[in-house]
């Protein structure tokens, strides 16, 4: 019979001298997505949605090729709309604003999303945009009813009184699959980002958080 012995070892603390050094890089700031495009695509299949319909729907919007994470619904003030690249590196991570909506077979699957720019009304300056997603089974003009009351919704509830509502956009995907799974998306695929590179650590904030070294 086999057996084993398991053996404790100590666990070895860096030194707050050593851990003061491996703190010394390039602090940089939060991430700023800027140019995106958008994309969208339909796709079914009678095997499952994930690696099935989800996947073609994906390869239809020419981003399957991507690793895709999702964010909320706010763009930046240097967001910048763009022509969609003539090809995207196999295995990037791909960051977006999507929506999604799958349906089983003879039922409406209906993505759609819905953006619009604030501006400021004392300088008239651009502050960003607002964005919203519809995932149901709605045909698309009441998608795009709801989209826009979504908008609007947010706009009245912490933006209306220091900034004005551009006109929406608006770009939705339905169709009712003939297969076992359905899926339908719109996208917004961001491409690049600003990355502030910030002065320096601030070694008083790691004080305060780690101790004094």
């Amino acid at each position: 019979m086999n057996t084993r012995t398991i053996v404790d070892s100590p666990v070895k603390i860096q030194s707050a001298s050593a851990y003061s050094s491996m703190h010394n890089g390039t602090l940089i700031g939060m991430r700023i997505p800027r140019d995106f495009f958008v994309s969208s695509g339909t796709g079914e299949s009678d095997i499952t949605v994930h690696a099935g319909s989800y996947h073609l729907a994906l390869k239809e919007a020419g981003i399957e090729m991507c690793n895709i994470m999702t964010y909320s619904s706010i763009l930046p003030a240097c967001a910048r709309r763009i022509e969609p690249p003539a090809s995207l590196p196999h295995g990037a991570v791909m960051e977006t604003i999507m929506a999604v909506s799958t349906a089983s077979c003879g039922s409406r699957a209906t993505a759609g999303i819905s953006w619009a720019w604030l501006t400021s009304r004392e300088s008239g300056d651009l502050h960003g945009g607002l964005v919203c997603e519809y995932n149901g089974e709605l045909d698309e003009d009441s998608a795009r009813n709801q989209l826009h009351a979504s908008l609007q919704e947010l706009y009245e509830h912490g933006y209306s009184e220091a900034f004005e509502l551009g006109e929406p956009e608006f770009v939705s995907r339905s169709f009712i699959p003939s297969r076992a799974f359905g899926t339908a998306l719109v996208s917004l695929n961001f491409v690049n980002y600003i990355v502030p590179v910030l002065d320096g650590i601030d070694q008083d904030a790691q004080k305060t958080s780690h101790g004094t070294f």
